[in-house]
């Protein structure tokens, strides 16, 4: 397996940015969060590439530790000054250290669940498939890499859901969500597409077909009066999750703006 190369990003992530993605994860992901039998004990939730401050790292594991509160977090970042400055809010169970994708593998720590969100923007579409394979190599089986990318006030998320299983990653879901700050139409989110994804929305493609579909969707629900950007989101997913295979069809979701693209058999690749 060929290493995607690590790049410095310039990341200098806010409070609050991934809050979203932390609820989600509190909701669909409980059992992996809570789970202690065996080496699940010592399972970590890794948050890869922090950025400038560590507070997303602090405030994922003020919400994870709701449902488990021995859980290990570890924020990870390539910069050694971000590391060391994150260091001082380092607690029992918190801890900061200097690293790349590789490091739980090269440190030996068994991971439950893995968040590099705005890390694999700067990097070419053919290198994601690396990148995922090596953030994801300590996961326990079952256990989860969140991939994604978000606007910078965390009102615009696109993730990945990858999930480790027998043989390497599955490309499980993505998972988009908004927090209608800029209004609403399925296309906002194109800009905030994995990097194998962006600028690939070619015709024909299985992303670009989906895209349609749920603009085809949003665009009824409108015509029959759900005008306001929180209801168009939410009538169209429902007529959506009706006849596009994989769409979660849980109203949690919708209602707090989450739709959930499972398709059978994975999410497929760009070509």
């Amino acid at each position: 397996m060929s290493e995607a190369p690590e790049r410095r990003t310039r990341g200098r992530t806010s409070r609050s940015r991934l809050q979203a993605l932390d609820a989600y994860l509190v909701h669909a992901e409980r059992p992996l969060l809570e789970r202690q039998d065996g080496p699940w004990d010592e399972a970590a939730f890794l948050d890869v590439g922090f950025g400038e401050h560590p507070w997303t790292t602090l405030e994922s594991a003020e919400a994870f530790r709701a449902l488990n509160p021995r859980l290990r977090v570890i924020g990870v970042e390539a910069d050694p000054a971000r590391a060391a400055a994150a260091a001082p809010h380092a607690a029992a169970h918190t801890h900061f250290r200097h690293g790349g994708f590789g490091w739980a593998r090269e440190a030996g720590q068994p991971v439950r669940l893995v968040r590099a969100m705005n890390i694999l923007r700067q990097y070419r579409p053919e290198e994601a498939a690396a990148a995922h394979a090596e953030l994801g190599q300590a996961l326990l089986p079952g256990g989860l890499l969140v991939e994604g990318s978000t606007d910078g006030p965390g009102g615009i998320t696109v993730a990945y859901l990858l999930r480790r299983e027998e043989g390497g990653l599955h490309r499980e879901a993505l998972l988009f969500h908004t927090d209608f700050h800029q209004g609403f139409a399925p296309l906002l989110f194109r800009d905030w597409l994995p990097v194998d994804w962006r600028r690939r929305l070619t015709r024909g493609s299985a992303l670009q077909d989906f895209f349609a579909a749920w603009t085809a969707a949003w665009t009824e629900a409108r015509a029959h009066g759900a005008s306001a950007p929180a209801a168009g989101f939410l009538q169209g997913a429902r007529r959506l999750a009706r006849t596009c295979p994989g769409v979660s069809p849980e109203p949690w979701l919708w209602e707090r703006g989450y739709l959930r693209w499972q398709p059978p058999g994975g999410v497929p690749r760009p070509g």
